[in-house]
């Protein structure tokens, strides 16, 4: 299927690993520009160093913390000033801490805001200006916001809001011809799960291994995803060829969750 995102500039944040690198290969692989953030200016370069040689695709590597307003806009301002425009963009950036939610404190839930909604809303607002009938904007959040997590509470109650602004955008974008998707990932392949299940074995007192057993067996397809089946998905929502496609929320999970 010709996706039609050859020559389309696309913004990819925290594309250093991860999700965030999966949909910025698959980007790449369809003939995107690629634009990629990360923290760390080291990391980003490798990770452009890679996509370039995978896929041959112009990409351009900005080291920015999506958490901090100046970063966002000067990445977007580079990006401008590199290809003109910005067709695709994905809100992506890490989790917030795992824990009980009585024992976070004011300073952690304004961190989890600031790294999670805030981000999300900063990067739309900073994009938008650069963006025309066709573009399109995508957040990834978590299973957990439609099927809670244990002790992922700060991360569900923020991306929760991501989700709201998400169905609020598609619909004040929609005259624009610019359309707004979230993606839930399930159980991927990447280094925060494979954190979030070394902490369960800490915390049960079993092996590793018999958590992400455990794990595994919820899912019908019985394994973890792969980022590049994430970026796929994430691509696809951020071509051309999703033209109809606005205010949905995709599940890349195995069949993982049981909501309907």
């Amino acid at each position: 299927m010709d996706t039609g995102l050859k020559d389309r500039v696309a913004l990819v944040a925290a594309a250093s690993k991860g999700l965030g690198f999966g949909v910025a290969r698959a980007l790449a692989h369809d003939g995107a520009k690629v634009a990629i953030c990360a923290r760390s200016a080291a990391e980003v370069a490798a990770a452009a160093e890679k996509l370039r040689a995978a896929t041959g695709a112009p990409v351009l590597a900005t080291a920015a913390d999506v958490t901090q307003a100046a970063d966002v806009q000067a990445w977007v301002a580079a990006t401008v000033a590199q290809w003109g425009r910005i067709d695709a963009l994905l809100v992506n950036a890490g989790g917030p801490p795992a824990g009980l939610l009585k024992d976070f404190t004011d300073e952690q839930w304004y961190a989890a805001f600031e790294l999670t909604l805030m981000s999300t809303v900063r990067l739309i607002r900073a994009a938008l200006p650069h963006m025309s009938a066709g573009s399109a904007i995508l957040t990834v959040t978590s299973s957990s916001v439609q099927e809670p997590i244990e002790r992922l509470g700060l991360s569900t109650v923020m991306r929760s809001g991501v989700v709201g602004l998400v169905k609020t955008l598609a619909d004040e974008l929609a005259k624009d011809g610019i359309r707004v998707n979230n993606l839930i990932p399930g159980r991927i392949d990447t280094d925060r799960v494979e954190a979030l299940d070394k902490a369960a074995a800490a915390r049960s007192g079993k092996s590793f291994e018999d958590v992400r057993a455990a794990n595994l067996a919820k899912i019908p397809l019985g394994r973890l995803g792969t980022i590049d089946e994430f970026g796929a998905a994430g691509a696809f929502l951020l071509s051309p060829a999703a033209a109809y496609i606005t205010g949905a929320s995709l599940r890349v999970d195995g069949g993982m969750m049981r909501s309907v």
